[in-house]
């Protein structure tokens, strides 16, 4: 059973005590006094229900044949672990997991609409063809089934995100049967924040959040003014809301929506959600394995923390069997612009672009530009105070360029002088953002053109003429839709995009697809589209392209869907941050490489994996094997072999994994033996390939994660590739523990206590005393951290064992904190006297019964007494 305690907070404003990468950690976050509980299938749950009483509210009921449990949240938060911990001696119960919750995706949103109403934009100055040249669809072979007709029609593809705004017309225009979004459901309400209680209703129309509409539209937006359509518009959409406007959504939000879109009869199950794991034993990756396991086939985002380095995957898409999206570059940048117009002294009006940002009252707006700075190469032009002798700036727009400091530094500067509208000018010549300066009250206006129309204006300026923009209202000015060739890291990964393995080195993600720079559709109370970067933009195409291979092949096992998507990817080479290399990228960072849909449509080769993972040197599969099935009406000869991509290391110099960009890569490969080297497949047969690997001869004391393909080359022209990976080195013999120390409840930022501090306690829960605190700072994942009452005795001691809120299991790579407040993991309280805590954390693998196989830290003493 997982514990769990109030969590580190503020942990990133430690003082110097701790490392820079420790102050950078996650903070595990859980529902006060929540938990998940799975009933055992044969046993009647009435006894359960009985024993909570009036100590708990039920917050959900889970009765599908998948999970059977419930979600309660005990009344008196500090006795809540106590209690927990007794329901698992009960018959009826199999297993108590904490309510955790995960955080709204935080994606990169380029740029949102202004437009209030999508029906009415009619004003696009610049349209795509009418043919399927949206890039994110030729990068994946999308084009290619859709000039067959093949859009999934009839497919049911349900979306668990932040609702859906379906009075779009793009999405449909409206909701039930016979619409595009054709069910579904609201499961918490628009106040709902992650910890506060569910309200559900029957509607899942979102205007506030967007994410969940920008996600259905990558799936099936239907034909709209930007010239696009969703990867498969002909499949049916259901919306299982589980954000409100603002916050987060925990565990049993996360398990109900599943549940209800399986029930539902989704073909298919997509979301864009996750958070720090490393480890498939999470309850909502649980529940999402066995719908994948009753015949669903469910992707999940990669997760966009790609800077916190290898083996950090998100749950779910870590699960078992859950195919796993990492995100690709667009090989464009589209840039919706607001249209205005300038003029340079007496010379007539011409256009130009702009993306609006926050304040936006330009309408009317009719000002000469001033610049603080005519070097259009200045890294930090408003940066610095203007000078005294800055002219009152009342009647200009201040022309800054974008860079270095923040944009409120900047505006800041500018509203000193006078200023009240700030135009920026991009520092990279591809699109614009829309910057948000709100705090800046005196600013009525601000907004981003792109570079060269920035460095055009500076131009005129330093010459000596005046240049005079003439501002139409936002609300109702043309949009342009402009593309620019992503020549840098188009086609490769996208830095966001989350390093795997699992801790269990699982091969993850499964494959990648766009997600970089991506339009979309948006609320229409939000500005109707948008385009935006995440994983999360990555993974609903991957659903939608299932539906389309799918709708060839008339299947939707998970598992056959998933090989040949994989098997027909194509490999990346790897971006360093700034572009492509020469050298694939690894395998823990893009899966199989960018999908191929038709490709997986039409292959009659199928293989009986997706991936092959060796494991770690201690726990090698030298040798594992796959068989190759001829779905051709000839026999079909396979050559096969292998190619390497790039060796990642996990350490260098700290303890903890190595941020990217950053992280070194290397070739150094491993070696493939195949057996055969080739096989003649008769049709409708099939035949086993042995694959032995010898891991590169590399300092297994870094943990390199090596990788690569085995190659299938067959005289039917079709040419596929199967990724693995493996590790040089030990997980169990890898320090999973930073340190642990003693903090107090009243310090908001839990700076380490070195001295022997003593502490009041009380043992009535409501008592507002200061408490130690147990803090834990994990440098890798662990199996089970645990947090030990050490009762001191002159100079002896005695282990009292784990306190109140103590075991975590299946702990990923975050900070943890536990107050104590007296009590043992079995509710007795601790007698008055001297202590000190034991923080303990299990090695990956790792035997609990044996001491050497936990890291520890002992915090510094402390003395107990009672009022």
């Amino acid at each position: 059973m997982v514990r769990s305690s109030f969590v580190l907070s503020l942990l990133a404003s430690a003082g110097g005590f701790l490392s820079s990468e420790a102050k950078n950690l996650p903070k595990a976050k859980h529902v006060p006094g929540g938990y998940v509980v799975e009933f055992e299938d044969s046993q009647d749950s009435s006894e359960f229900f009985k024993t909570i009483g009036s100590k708990a509210k039920t917050r959900m009921n889970f009765n599908s044949a998948l999970f059977k449990g419930a979600s309660i949240q005990f009344h008196d938060a500090g006795s809540a672990e106590e209690a927990a911990a007794a329901l698992t001696n009960m018959a009826s119960v199999k297993r108590v997991w904490p309510n955790r919750i995960y955080d709204l995706p935080k994606d990169n949103v380029i740029w949102t609409g202004k437009s209030k109403d999508a029906a009415t934009a009619d004003n696009l100055v610049k349209r795509q063809s009418t043919s399927d040249t949206f890039t994110p669809h030729l990068m994946t072979q999308v084009d290619k089934l859709r000039a067959k007709g093949v859009i999934g029609k009839g497919i049911k593809i349900g979306v668990i995100d932040t609702g859906i705004d379906y009075t779009h017309p793009a999405l449909g225009g409206c909701f039930g049967p016979g619409c595009l979004v054709s069910y579904g459901t609201d499961i918490v309400g628009d106040d709902y924040d992650g910890f506060n209680t569910p309200v559900p209703d029957d509607d899942p129309y979102d205007g506030c959040a967007g994410h969940g509409s920008h996600v259905s539209g990558i799936i099936a937006a239907q034909a709209n003014e930007y010239g696009f359509t969703g990867a498969a518009p002909g499949v049916t959409l259901g919306m299982y809301r589980v954000f409100g406007c603002t916050g987060s959504a925990a565990n049993d939000v996360l398990i109900e929506a599943y549940l209800r879109a399986f029930e539902d009869g989704s073909n298919i199950i997509t979301a864009s959600i996750g958070g720090s794991s490393g480890w498939s034993e999470d309850p909502w990756a649980v529940v999402v394995s066995r719908i994948v396991d009753a015949g669903v086939p469910c992707t999940v985002s990669a997760g966009n923390s790609g800077d916190m380095g290898l083996f950090y995957a998100s749950t779910a898409s870590n699960g078992k069997r859950i195919t796993s999206v990492a995100s690709i570059d667009n090989w464009v940048t589209p840039t919706l612009l607001i249209d205005s117009s300038f003029s340079v002294g007496s010379a007539a009006a011409e256009t130009f672009g702009y993306v609006v940002g926050d304040p936006s009252a330009w309408g009317g707006v009719k000002l000469p530009l001033w610049t603080p700075s005519f070097d259009t190469t200045d890294p930090a032009m408003g940066c610095d105070p203007f000078p005294a002798d800055t002219p009152d700036l009342s009647g200009n727009i201040v022309l800054i360029r974008r860079g270095t400091c923040t944009f409120v530094q900047k505006v800041t500067n500018a509203a000193n002088a006078g200023a009240k509208y700030v135009m920026f000018y991009n520092n990279v010549a591809i699109g614009a953002t829309g910057p948000s300066v709100t705090a800046v009250t005196a600013i009525k206006a601000v907004g981003m053109t792109t570079a060269d129309q920035g460095v055009s204006w500076v131009a005129a300026l330093a010459a000596g003429s005046t240049v005079t923009l003439d501002m139409v209202d936002p609300e109702t000015a043309p949009v342009s839709l402009i593309t620019n060739n992503n020549n840098a890291t188009g086609g490769s990964a996208s830095t966001f995009t989350e390093w795997n393995p699992t801790y269990e080195m699982d091969v993850k993600p499964q494959v990648a697809s766009p997600g970089g720079n991506i339009l979309s559709t948006w609320p229409q109370t939000l500005g109707s589209y948008a385009v935006i970067s995440g994983t999360s933009m990555a993974c609903p195409l991957v659903a939608g392209i299932y539906a389309l291979i799918a709708d060839v092949r008339g299947t939707f096992d998970p598992a056959t869907l998933e090989a040949l998507i994989a098997s027909t990817a194509n490999p990346r080479l790897f971006n360093t941050g700034s572009g492509a290399s020469s050298l694939r990228a690894p395998v823990a960072q893009v899966g199989a490489g960018l999908v191929q849909a038709y490709d997986a449509a039409y292959t009659t080769t199928l293989l009986s994996k997706s991936y092959l993972a060796f494991n770690d040197t201690d726990h090698l599969d030298k040798t594992l094997q796959f068989s190759i099935k001829n779905l051709g009406k000839k026999a079909v000869t396979y050559k096969l072999g292998s190619i390497g991509a790039l060796t990642a290391y996990t350490f260098s110099d700290s303890i903890y994994p190595d941020i990217f960009p950053g992280l070194e890569v290397s070739d150094e490969y491993a070696k493939i033996t195949l057996s055969p080297s080739s096989v003649t497949v008769p049709a409708r047969g099939s035949a086993v390939v042995s694959v032995t690997v010898t891991p590169p001869k590399i300092d297994g004391t870094r943990l390199p994660v090596y990788s690569g393909y085995i190659t299938l080359n067959g005289t039917n022209g079709e040419n596929l590739s199967l990724p693995y990976n493996g590790a040089v080195g030990s997980l169990h013999k890898t320090q999973v523990l930073d340190t642990g120390y003693l903090a107090v409840s009243s310090d908001a930022d839990l700076n380490p206590v070195t001295g022997n501090a003593s502490f009041v306690l009380s043992k009535d829960p409501s008592a507002d005393v200061t408490q130690p605190v147990a803090v834990a700072l994990m440098a890798f994942g662990s199996p089970r951290i645990s947090i030990k009452a050490v009762q001191i005795k002159g100079k002896t001691t005695k282990n009292l064992g784990d306190i109140f809120g103590s075991p975590y299991d299946y702990a990923p790579r975050d900070a943890y904190a536990t107050a104590f407040d007296g009590r043992l993991a079995d509710g007795t309280y601790v007698p008055a006297g001297d202590y000190k805590f034991s923080i303990e954390a299990l090695h990956i693998f790792g035997n609990a019964k044996k001491p050497q196989e936990w890291d520890v830290a002992v915090s510094a003493p402390f003395t107990v007494r009672y009022t």
